[in-house]
């Protein structure tokens, strides 16, 4: 069971729908997990929700930023409802006591994380990396999240996530 007209199943049971980082850290989270195959083609979030029929207010979406002070570069998730934007120069710079926030290149976030672009999540990223979820995020009893792959998406409580080791829980849209 779970959002719009998909198959969900047990993520740890179909880890050859999740990027192998993202894998690892299902292991350790349980049954509430759960994961489907999609078309590849439909992964960015408007199409997803339209075929799909999944609430825009029932996904998440997962940006990674860097964060620049003194020469220095940190990385950091953002997940926000697919509803929002996350307030990357307000809040989340702020935040992570940076000069300044951005975006990370896509092929530095696809690098640094072993996802694929379009499919980033929160789950299996650098131990390192803080991740900032939305508080909308982590009291949604059932949200749709990326699997770190095109071809899947996952579905797990928000307090799941906000329950990560690295997870912080902020306002952070605007």
């Amino acid at each position: 069971m779970g959002p719009g007209n998909l198959s969900w199943t047990s993520a740890a049971g179909r880890t050859d729908l999740l990027a192998e980082p993202v894998a690892a850290a299902v292991a350790e989270l349980g049954d509430e997990v759960r994961v489907t195959a999609i078309d590849p083609e439909l992964a960015d979030t408007a199409a997803f929700c339209e075929r799909y029929e999944v609430g825009a207010d029932e996904s998440a979406n997962c940006v990674i930023v860097a964060a620049k002070r003194g020469g220095e570069v940190r990385y950091a998730a953002c997940l926000v409802l697919a509803t929002m934007r996350a307030d990357v120069n307000g809040v989340v710079r702020r935040h992570l006591e940076a000069r300044k926030t951005s975006f990370a290149p896509q092929d530095d976030a696809v690098r640094l994380t072993g996802m694929e672009y379009g499919g980033i999540t929160p789950l299996g990223l650098p131990d390192d990396w803080p991740v900032l979820i939305d508080a909308a995020v982590a009291a949604h009893p059932d949200v749709v999240i990326g699997s770190g792959l095109r071809r899947s998406k996952i579905a797990l409580p928000g307090s799941v996530l906000a329950g990560l080791k690295s997870a912080e829980v902020l306002e952070l849209a605007n």
